[in-house]
């Protein structure tokens, strides 16, 4: 909990004043000016789907198109092409958890989940059962289930409490030595709640299995730390607590070691050894590049750069306090 910002009761007695004391005392109170409220009455509980709009992001994309495209043109690839690696690094560091060179920013996260499930599922080709939670966001349901379908493979669904999340006794129970990958995600998309990152890896890789998570509701929300509690892959969005805005690119992470022991299934020219050579066959560069497809779109990347100014100056263990008690709050108020 932030100091300060519940009563040392821990209650909230329902006054419009203390409410406003609250809102006062708030160690990252002066943020809310730094986005756009264009309806000042609107209490804005959606940022799930769709994050706040930064007060500095329409001027950056402006001048990002006046001058980078406009009077830069082409020469302003020389600029642009570095900010997958530039801007994963800033996730890497600051909302991941993860080292440099190991998160890019790249495609969709539906296409980025298909792209390391399926580079994984090669990876141990004579293991041929994949495992869901049956609660799952839908992508990542349905991503599974083409993918099983495709290649034969056994779709083993764990049944959660819509509550409290997986139980790590049933999860457990339902990996084994055929078990390749497992697919989940680490804050579950319609209760909140949270799995033990650490604990479901170490489980996995008791059974040899890989872990592919999905932090679409977790980055930018609550701590992550992929490196400390040895996840193998991971995927996520930057349109809901990042506030990257409608279309913005999402992130993939893979771990340093197993980066050149993956071959992605979308074998597109930004992820070619030598790019600009133009060559007749794909050579897949030795770095976590090998993940990129295509040329990146760099109007819906622009947004996040001032996006990740406001987190970074926030930091997730402040956003992290600020949603627990915000929440407290609101049971309390209930």
């Amino acid at each position: 909990m932030i100091d300060g910002l519940l009563p040392a009761t821990g209650r909230f007695e329902g006054t419009r004043e203390e409410a406003q004391r609250l809102d006062a005392d708030d160690p990252l109170a002066y943020l809310r000016e730094r986005f756009v409220h264009a309806d000042p009455d609107l209490l804005y509980l959606d940022g799930n789907s769709l994050g706040r709009l930064p007060a500095a992001t329409p001027d950056f994309v402006a001048d990002l198109v006046r001058e980078g495209w406009g009077r830069g043109l082409i020469r302003s690839w020389a600029d642009w092409i570095e900010w997958s690696r530039r801007l994963g690094d800033r996730l890497a560091a600051h909302v991941l958890g993860a080292r440099p060179g190991e998160v890019a920013l790249s495609d969709s996260t539906t296409i980025n989940l298909y792209k390391l499930a399926s580079a994984a599922l090669d990876l141990k080709p004579h293991r041929r059962t994949l495992v869901i939670d049956a609660d799952d966001f839908p992508t990542d349901r349905y991503v599974a289930q083409g993918l099983a379908r495709q290649r034969g493979l056994t779709l083993r669904t764990v049944a959660s409490d819509i509550d409290r999340g997986l139980d790590p006794d049933r999860l457990r129970a339902a990996l084994d030595g055929d078990t390749a990958l497992l697919v989940l995600s680490h804050v579950a998309y319609r209760s909140g709640a949270l799995a033990d990152m650490a604990a479901v890896n170490t489980m996995a890789h008791e059974a040899g299995a890989l872990v592919l998570w999905d932090l679409s509701h977790s980055a930018g929300a609550v701590p992550v730390r992929l490196a400390e509690d040895g996840a193998d892959l991971a995927v996520g969005c930057t349109y809901k607590y990042l506030n990257g805005g409608p279309g913005a690119p999402a992130f993939l992470y893979v771990r340093e070691a197993l980066q050149r022991r993956l071959r992605q299934p979308i074998q597109g020219w930004f992820g070619q050894r030598d790019q600009f050579g133009m060559g007749p066959d794909f050579e897949p560069v030795e770095s976590l590049d090998r993940f990129l497809t295509g040329t990146p779109p760099m109007l819906s990347t622009a947004p996040l750069v001032p996006a990740l100014d406001l987190v970074e100056e926030a930091g997730v263990d402040r956003l992290r306090a600020k949603g627990r008690a915000l929440g407290q709050l609101a049971a309390g108020l209930a």
